[in-house]
């Protein structure tokens, strides 16, 4: 027996219909890891996101971290995962493994799913056409990333050519050597120098809550200015604090709206983007309603 009648299924796209029409053309980049990378299912429904979003020409930007993997392959290969400050201690041998799992393994196994999902898929990494170009962070964290320049041609080139660029974040400085990049810096980074309609960052929690142990105490927006009052409120606290800074980043950097959504929602990029409903936090400007 069918959920739903045709009529009940054309409702719903014509419903649509109205925020097709604002993102059709536009740059949307989507910041993907947390538990929606490690949950197949919740895989699979992110790539159909994805995939749907670039066959009504969305110009979608897949950017992805690997945190979890990483430290997999470094427990396989003997070596015991340190991190200061939720920054991973990363030596020469660490950022190989970075880059074999999140140049390699992870970008071409989101590669090929966009493809057989019915897109049309490039995965490259921030050291290929020096797309972040990166210092050393701090002595202590060994090779971990402070992104110092972004030379984003390479990523509009796939989408002119109509790809959808699917970037890990693995940087590199001018004497070649290699930096593994907080993934939601570098996203934020991509996405300010794209100047993109939308930047969604995912996470394992809904958004900024009001209060930390009421999951119901969404704030469903926030501008810049209260920000600055929630992080002196301590209503932006612990993790959130470095992911709403991401977002403040990649606003100044000319990011339309900021969206910080829970990954573990099925198809929570199109909730977000194609009904009224919306999901998650949205971090604006100066101009809430400027749409």
């Amino acid at each position: 027996m069918e959920l739903f009648s045709n009529a009940e299924r054309a409702h719903v796209l014509v419903q649509a219909l109205p925020y097709i029409k604002r993102y059709t053309g536009k740059i949307v980049v989507v910041k993907y890891g947390g538990n929606a990378m490690v949950n197949e299912t919740l895989k699979q429904q992110v790539m159909e996101d994805i995939v749907l979003l670039h066959l009504i020409g969305v110009k979608v930007v897949l950017v992805h971290g690997g945190g979890p993997e990483i430290s997999e392959l470094m427990t396989k290969l003997g070596k015991v995962p340190e991190f200061v400050d939720g920054l991973r201690v990363t030596d020469r041998e660490t950022v190989d493994i970075a880059q074999m799992v999140l140049a390699g393994k992870i970008n071409k196994t989101l590669v090929n799913l966009l493809q057989m999902k019915g897109g049309n898929a490039m995965g490259i990494s921030g050291m290929d056409g020096r797309l972040l170009v990166a210092q050393m962070k701090d002595p202590r964290l060994g090779y971990v990333g402070e992104v110092t320049e972004v030379n984003i041609s390479p990523v509009l080139d796939l989408l002119e050519k109509g790809y959808i660029p699917v970037v890990s974040t693995i940087g590199c400085d001018r004497e070649g050597n290699a930096y593994n990049i907080n993934g939601d810096t570098a996203a934020a980074r991509v996405a300010g120098a794209l100047g993109a309609e939308r930047f969604i960052l995912m996470t394992d929690v809904r958004g900024i809550l009001r209060d930390q142990n009421d999951p119901e105490s969404l704030i469903a927006d926030v501008s810049l200015a209260e920000t600055d009052e929630f992080f002196k409120e301590g209503i932006i606290s612990g993790g959130m604090v470095p992911k709403v800074k991401c977002c403040i980043d990649a606003i100044q950097r000319g990011v339309h709206r900021v969206i910080i959504m829970d990954g573990r929602v099925p198809h929570a990029i199109l909730m977000e983007l194609l009904t009224n409903e919306g999901a998650g936090t949205m971090v604006y400007g100066e101009e809430k309603d400027d749409e």
